[in-house]
This record gives structure tokens, C-alpha cells and sequence, in this order.
């Protein structure tokens, strides 16, 4: 087990560095802060300055070995709107983002599981059907279409909902809903194709023939091994609500790292974007990270291989 930790721990952090370097380069190749900041009639004294202050007249290499430095003691760098520090300003936002992407998940796992877990139990039937044929659209919908569709309904149409800001718990409502059914829609699928490859294994049907009643069946047998590849999509499904976020606090207005990212990238605030984008990183890799570790423990095979792996 240690083995398997210790790769799957160098992995992730060989993956952090990667975005940490993506982000560090692509930002500074899309653009001038300086003269976003600053705007474009300013003096070209000015200009200089600026980039000097912020060490952005140095080679690229120098600036990225100046920020890994940084980094290794720290320190994420400063706002070029205003000075502070970009770690404290992402992590006043952290919290409003995590309001809508943890109810969001619980929404994803507690509709998309037992959509698919129905869906298979009652496989080619009209219920089937009619799950599978809702879940294609939940998934095929782009979230800003499903999320203006719900303001329009809820909020303009019938006014029973805010179409935006944070002033209420109400507020959060429309943004949890759109985040929550395009991810359950696409759980709902993979737990029911799951679900169908294991209820036609033989020790399903040799439980089911020694008199076992099905519903002990299915839940001591088919949903454990089912829950494997489930987990694939669902370690997955951590990350693209995080990256949901970005649009859907964008559309109803409200005040998470999804909606400072947008306005970080055009104003250019290259430490406010690099910290949000290794903070969004840090989420992937440690949602995958979990993944394989559950991985681990649920399926012995994945262990034994690890070590026989080390052996040879």
C-alpha cells in the first residue's frame, strides 16, 4: 500500500509543477499588464516603471525561476490592481464558490447515482428510457444555455427565484441547480453502464440462483464492484465543477473565484490568475488523488500490481 501511495503521491506532484509552469507561461504570453493596467495612453516612462516593479523587464526564464523561488517560500505574488496580496483575495472568494460547487456535488451524486442504479435495474423498459433520454440532454446542454434557461424561468418568467447576486440563500438556488444537473446527467450514465456490466457477470447470476434475495444482490454485490469505474467520472466530475464555476457565478453575478478569474484575465492581474489556476489545479490532482487511492482499496488487484511492478 505504501508503494502504491508513494507513486501516486510523485505523480500529483509532478503534475502540480506542470501547471504551476503552464500557468506562469501562457499568462505572460497573452498580453501586456502594463498597458491594461495602466491603459494605452500612458506614457512610455510609465510603462517602464511599471514592468520593472513588477520584474516583468526581466528574461522569461528569470522571471519563472524568481516565482518558483517565491513560491517554494510562500509567497504567490501581489495584486497589480492594488497591492494585496493575491492568495488573501482568492481566499475571500474560496468560501462563495465552495457554497455553490459542494451542494452542487451532493446534487450530482445523490440524483446521478440513483438515476443510473434505476435506469439499470429496469433496463430497456420505459423508465430506462426516459432516464437516459433526460440524461442525454442534461449533459448535451452547455451549462451558460441551462443556466439562462433556469433565470428565465424562475427568476424573470414565474419570479420565484434572484437571478443573481449572493444577498440570500435563495440566490444560490438557480447556480446549484444548473452545476447539479449537468453532472448528474453525466454520473447517471456511467453508473448505469456500470451497473448493466456487472449485473450480467456469472457471480451475480450464481447469488441470484442460490436463492440470495435480489435486493441483497444488489446492494452487496453489484454496487461495490459497479462503484469502481464509477469513480473515475466522479473524481473527474471535482474538477469540471470548479471549471463549471467560472460560467456560472459569471451568469448569475456572483462573487466566487469562478467570477474574480474572469476578471483577473482581463485586467491581466497575473497573480490573482496563477493562484486561482493552482488552486483549481490542487483540486484536480487531489480529487484524482483520491480517486486512486479509493482505487486501492477497493479493487486489492490494483496493489498487487503496483508491487509486482517494483519487483521486475
Amino acid at each position: 500500500m505504501l508503494l502504491y501511495l508513494a507513486s501516486r503521491l510523485g505523480r500529483a506532484l509532478i503534475t502540480v509543477v506542470l501547471i504551476i509552469t503552464f500557468a506562469f507561461i501562457i499568462l505572460r504570453l497573452t498580453g501586456d499588464p502594463a498597458v491594461i493596467i495602466l491603459g494605452p495612453d500612458a506614457p512610455p516612462e510609465a510603462y517602464a516603471v511599471f514592468r520593472h516593479s513588477w520584474g516583468l523587464d526581466q528574461p522569461l526564464p528569470l522571471q519563472y525561476l524568481s516565482y518558483f523561488h517565491a513560491i517554494l517560500q510562500g509567497d504567490l505574488g501581489r495584486s497589480m490592481r492594488d497591492g494585496r496580496p493575491a492568495l488573501e483575495l482568492v481566499m475571500q472568494a474560496v468560501p462563495l464558490t465552495l457554497a455553490l460547487t459542494v451542494p452542487a456535488l451532493l446534487f450530482n451524486l445523490i440524483i446521478g447515482l440513483l438515476a443510473g442504479i434505476i435506469a439499470a435495474l429496469n433496463h430497456n423498459s420505459w423508465i430506462d428510457r426516459a432516464i437516459m433520454t433526460l440524461s442525454v440532454a442534461g449533459f448535451t446542454v452547455p451549462s451558460f444555455v441551462m443556466g439562462l434557461v433556469l433565470a428565465l424561468i424562475f427568476a424573470v418568467k414565474w419570479r420565484l427565484l434572484p437571478s443573481g447576486g449572493s444577498d440570500s440563500w435563495q440566490s444560490a438556488i438557480l447556480p446549484i441547480v444548473t452545476l447539479g444537473l449537468i453532472g448528474a446527467a453525466v454520473i447517471a450514465r456511467f453508473t448505469r453502464s456500470a451497473m448493466l456490466e456487472v449485473l450480467g457477470q456469472p457471480y451475480i447470476r450464481t447469488a441470484s440462483a442460490k436463492g440470495v434475495p435480489w435486493h441483497k444482490v444488489v446492494i452487496n454485490h453489484a454496487l461495490p464492484n459497479a462503484a469502481i469505474p464509477t469513480l473515475t467520472i466522479i473524481g473527474f466530475m471535482l474538477g469540471s465543477l470548479v471549471a463549471g464555476a467560472v460560467v456560472v457565478e459569471s451568469i448569475f453575478s456572483w462573487p466566487g473565484i469562478g467570477r474574480l478569474l474572469v476578471g483577473s484575465v482581463a485586467s491581466r492581474d497575473l497573480a490573482v490568475v496563477q493562484v486561482i489556476l493552482i488552486l483549481i489545479g490542487f483540486a484536480m490532482v487531489f480529487a484524482n488523488l483520491m480517486v486512486d487511492l479509493m482505487y486501492g482499496l477497493l479493487d486489492p488487484r490494483l496493489r498487487v500490481s503496483q508491487r509486482v511492478r517494483v519487483k521486475s
